[in-house]
């Protein structure tokens, strides 16, 4: 198994971009929460990122609204249920915990996806900022509420100042 990792700014701040045997493992924007230890990253190497940092640039750019990458997901059967699940959430649209929970047929296990959502590790392309308290609230973000209230006003037409770049 080789993981790799690069570094790139955007509008958010410094996103890490962390590969796994040619998968994209991991998109962390900045220290959030749960960001993995260092050590997890492996070497820094930002030749298999051109792609991704190519597609975040239009993202925050407002001229992609779909991601085409390979994902290499690794977390329990149920949480990658619900990251699948996460990537058919359209562009600019928001669901509930509980609006997911029914999505993957399991109702009353709100709770367990909004903890699964809350673990998703590739922030952004799988896009967890897309779900909202039942009462349309901005509930938490691995991130803060601000950086999921900026990418939901980016999806609504707004932008994001700056530019991304390699780092």
């Amino acid at each position: 198994m080789t993981v790799v990792h690069t570094v790139i700014d955007s509008p958010e701040g410094p996103l890490t971009l962390m590969a796994r045997d040619g998968g994209l493992a991991g998109l962390y924007i900045g220290d959030e929460q749960y960001r993995p230890p260092r050590a997890a990253f492996g070497d820094r190497d930002d030749r298999p990122f051109g792609a991704a940092t190519r597609q975040l640039h239009e993202y925050f750019a407002g001229d992609r609204v779909e991601f085409d990458l390979p994902l290499a997901f690794s977390g329990t059967p149920f949480q990658e249920t619900v990251w699948r699940a996460l990537l058919r959430i359209p562009y600019g649209e928001t669901t509930t915990y509980r609006e997911l929970a029914e999505s993957i047929g399991r109702p009353t296990a709100s709770r367990a996806v909004g903890l699964a959502n809350g673990r998703n590790p590739i922030g952004i392309v799988v896009p967890c900022h897309r779900v909202l308290g039942s009462d349309g609230s901005l509930t938490g973000y691995a991130a803060g509420v601000e950086c999921k209230r900026r990418l939901l006003e980016l999806e609504r037409g707004g932008r994001l100042g700056g530019r991304l770049v390699a780092g």
